[in-house]
């Protein structure tokens, strides 16, 4: 792949769809019981983001030298201007994966005023190969759901997924554990992040009957207002919207593993109705469970 143009290909269940120039997703759901391999070349002036929804993936470099797994709810970051790194991934069986490919350029558009925030976009950096994993939040797996499971008109498909495809990246490039501190004073006093990362630990054990906001503040020894900011701060989110991104990704692997029915998933994460949590699903997946794994 260069900067021209791709052709659309589908292939089974692997899709590689050009949204505008210079940013492609590639979906693959391998849900046989082999392994599949998908080969695509691409340029030396294209980023890659790969995503592990389900399962395994394996990266191979070099003629198969060198290869780097994916493990489920990881992502690794490709970035070569040096020399082309073309696609050849193993899909292990039952293993689902989202991939952007956007090229450099179309990225320097997106963060022109914020390139200096993005390690390998600095000046310093632009000629360097960059290679980084780190794991999915549930906010980007809601994202990478979404972009496996649409059901929408063809006509609308490439504007759904350029919005995909930004939120994703946008989601990706939030670093709020890496704040700058001297933007906000609040996350100088290390005693207060370590407050506000049980405040964390404690909703997500308690998901199913979580405390209330200020509850939660005098379970961990803060105000209300130093917990709703610091959370924010931390985590780029408010404290219940992300408990509500991480309970759907639960309920969405749970539904996955096809061992509970809708009413025990949604029981599993608090919600004392099926419809109550049918409904939130439908908002999250623009789907309702049971269509969900029918797939």
């Amino acid at each position: 792949m260069s900067s021209t143009p791709i052709e659309n290909i589908a292939r089974g269940s692997e899709r590689l769809i050009e949204i505008e120039e210079g940013i492609s997703i590639l979906t693959v759901k391998n849900e046989s019981e082999i392994e599949q391999c998908i080969t695509h070349n691409i340029g030396a002036d294209f980023i890659q983001f790969h995503f592990c929804v389900k399962g395994l993936v394996r990266f191979n470099f070099n003629q198969g030298r060198y290869s780097l797994d994916i493990a489920e709810d990881k992502s690794l970051l490709l970035y070569n201007p040096q020399r082309d790194l073309p696609i050849n991934l193993e899909s292990s069986a039952n293993s689902w994966s989202v991939s952007v490919l956007i090229s450099i350029k179309k990225l320097h558009t997106l963060f022109s005023a914020e390139a200096n925030y993005i390690d390998f976009l600095m000046e310093d950096n632009r000629d360097k190969k960059y290679y980084k994993e780190v794991p999915v939040s549930p906010a980007m797996a809601v994202i990478l759901s979404q972009i496996l499971n649409f059901n929408l008109h063809p006509s609308v498909r490439k504007i759904y997924l350029k919005g995909k495809a930004y939120e994703l990246i946008g989601l990706y490039f939030n670093r709020p554990e890496e704040a700058d501190i001297e933007q906000c004073p609040f996350l100088d006093d290390e005693d207060n992040v370590k407050k506000i990362k049980l405040a964390k630990e404690i909703i997500l054990q308690r998901m199913a009957e979580p405390p209330s906001l200020q509850e939660l503040a005098e379970e961990v020894g803060l105000s209300l207002k130093k917990l709703k900011e610091g959370f924010k701060e931390i985590y780029g989110d408010t404290v219940f919207s992300f408990l509500f991104d991480y309970k759907m990704d639960y309920a969405r692997k749970l539904l996955e593993k096809g061992q509970h029915n809708v009413n025990e998933v949604g029981l599993a994460i608090g919600y004392s109705t099926a419809s109550h949590f049918i409904s939130a699903f439908k908002k999250k997946f623009g789907t309702t469970p049971k269509k969900y794994i029918q797939g």
